[in-house]
């Protein structure tokens, strides 16, 4: 697909309205008809918007044991969570066709009884165009949300080039960074809730390293926005107290810093974006190309689904036959 030369892109920086899923969809709504307003044909919301990144909260678990409580807790978490294919993405998906908007958000998702961290792709003719499940929840993540697998690295094709996402810690992982140069993504997504200082460099690093547009959105997310009478928090109380400050940035192919980042408040960040820095960037460096070198180092990427069960004859297998 062709690349248009020029696009406005928009990160939003806000807060789930955590275990109010409508009132989120609202949200966002908003945050989309502002982005539109500015003139941003790309928006990115953070990681885990649609249902939410309950900072401090450990639904009791510890090692050989689990309470009622938590379990009770964690079902107030499933029922915030969304389908990809529910109501929920459907009415956002209505409006990025309204609002002739490539969209980016965060969700957890809900897919059977397990929960995972997924960033869905939105495109202006109002279809979900794809989604992208974590690959490896971080710490504590692990015992709430499912590990996703190979089979959803798949970027999308805009007329602006390839645009994917890339979820908080896994922009840690090497090898999953390269398989989406690998796809020459133009458009680097990378929702977040990594609030450390430490993250606009991370953010730069990969802009050079893949020779790419980032566009991170963080959450910013204080203490009375949690819901404490309905979830255990392990945080301090005060109400000033913030719980995630935000860092959301854009930034070029360069790892210049087109945008942000921004703490310590709500914002919508946007930029103009000249696609033809790419190839520029690209003359002295291309991480899957003149500066790669595979006769010395080789990725496989295993993007099939994996499933627990298979139904069938597996192959010819297991027929009864000695």
């Amino acid at each position: 697909m062709t690349a248009s030369n020029k696009l406005t892109a928009a990160v939003a920086q806000t807060a789930s309205v955590l275990l109010d899923t409508p009132a989120t969809v609202d949200r966002a709504l908003t945050i989309m008809a502002e982005a539109a307003a500015r003139g941003a044909q790309v928006l990115v919301f953070p990681e885990a918007f649609l249902g939410g990144y309950p900072k401090g909260a450990d639904f009791h678990i510890y090692l050989g044991g689990r309470t009622p409580q938590g379990r009770a807790e964690f079902k107030l978490y499933y029922d915030a969570a969304v389908a990809v294919d529910g109501p929920e993405i459907a009415q956002l998906a209505q409006a990025a066709a309204q609002h002739r908007m490539y969209v980016v958000v965060g969700v957890i998702e809900r897919d059977g009884g397990t929960l995972y961290c997924t960033a869905v792709y939105l495109g202006p003719d109002g279809r979900v165009l794809g989604k992208h499940r974590k690959l490896m929840p971080t710490a504590l993540e692990r015992l709430v949300w499912g590990f996703g697998d190979g089979s959803t690295l798949q970027a999308v094709d805009t007329p602006f080039g390839k645009l994917g996402a890339v979820i908080c810690w896994e922009n840690y992982m090497p090898a999953l960074r390269m398989a989406m140069y690998q796809q020459r993504v133009a458009l680097y997504c990378a929702p977040t809730v990594d609030d450390r200082d430490t993250w606009a460099s991370t953010m730069q690093h990969i802009a050079l390293e893949g020779r790419c547009f980032v566009l991170s959105a963080c959450q910013h997310l204080r203490r009375p926005q949690f819901p404490a009478d309905r979830m255990n928090n392990r945080l301090p109380e005060a109400p000033e107290t913030v719980l995630i400050r935000g860092g959301s940035v854009i930034v070029d192919p360069f790892g210049k810093i087109l945008a942000g980042p921004v703490f310590n408040e709500d914002t919508l960040l946007t930029a103009e974006l000249d696609l033809a820095a790419i190839p520029m960037a690209q003359m002295d460096f291309d991480p899957v190309g003149h500066y790669a070198r595979p006769d010395v180092f080789s990725l496989q990427v295993n993007t099939a689904a994996q499933r627990a069960v298979v139904m069938g004859d597996g192959g010819g297998h297991g027929n009864g036959h000695g």
